[in-house]
């Protein structure tokens, strides 16, 4: 056998082994068919603290287009919008999906609002601590003509939460490197209002009572395994 033949037979022997391997590591069993089932509609209380259902304001709904690609990537979409005493209104919107691999990865707002017309005027990371954990969050501001509406969001992937891109990819290739697909959520609030600190305010009050009224493993669904609050 002749030097150039062997350098073929070594590339097309490592060719395979690196295809075998890939397919050995390939993630096939899913996290959510081993633990109960998520329903978002029993999940989340229609009403709580000082919160009801308000039937008068919707929360943004998906283009055609959009509502097709929703419902590939989740299984389970829950969009209410709730109102205290005070008159001050949050729109709730949670996607849930079982298969967080990277064909499902969950539908970050900053591409399905201006998908709707709107302008993304602040895109900020922040920290939101509910008393008892503390978990990443991003912040943004979403216009449309006098529209102002402040936005707080999360993504969950498995029982850790990550905004980063960067993060959430790792958490989903530590599951990957056990054989396991991670399920995954997005839990959004919004409000619409101009004064966006007041807003962000009042959508951290509304999400600590939700969390409060929920039971604990509903509260894990949505917030993961957080570090201690300090």
């Amino acid at each position: 056998m002749n030097l150039i033949s062997f350098k073929h037979l070594v590339i097309g022997l490592c060719m395979f082994a690196a295809a075998g391997m890939a397919l050995a590591l390939k993630p096939t069993q899913k996290i959510a068919d081993a633990g109960p089932q998520v329903d978002l509609e029993v999940m989340i209380p229609k009403q709580f603290g000082d919160w009801k259902i308000d039937e008068s304001i919707t929360p943004l709904i998906a283009n055609p287009e959009q509502e097709a690609l929703i419902s590939k990537i989740y299984s389970q979409t829950l969009t209410r919008t709730y109102v205290n005493a005070n008159g001050e209104r949050i729109m709730l919107s949670i996607a849930y999906g079982g298969d967080q691999s990277d064909g499902m990865q969950v539908h970050k707002p900053e591409i399905c609002y201006p998908a709707q017309g709107f302008q993304i005027l602040k895109n900020d990371t922040d920290t939101f601590s509910t008393g008892e954990t503390s978990i990443p969050v991003k912040r943004l501001v979403a216009t449309q003509g006098q529209r102002i509406e402040p936005i707080t969001y999360w993504r969950t992937v498995g029982d850790a939460v990550e905004v980063s891109g960067v993060k959430w990819k790792f958490q989903q290739l530590k599951y990957g490197l056990t054989g396991k697909i991670p399920d995954g959520l997005l839990f959004r609030i919004s409000s619409i209002q101009a004064d966006e600190a007041k807003a962000y305010q009042t959508q951290d009050k509304f999400t600590r009572d939700l969390l409060k009224a929920m039971s604990p493993r509903g509260r894990e669904r949505i917030v993961g395994n957080p570090t201690p609050a300090t």
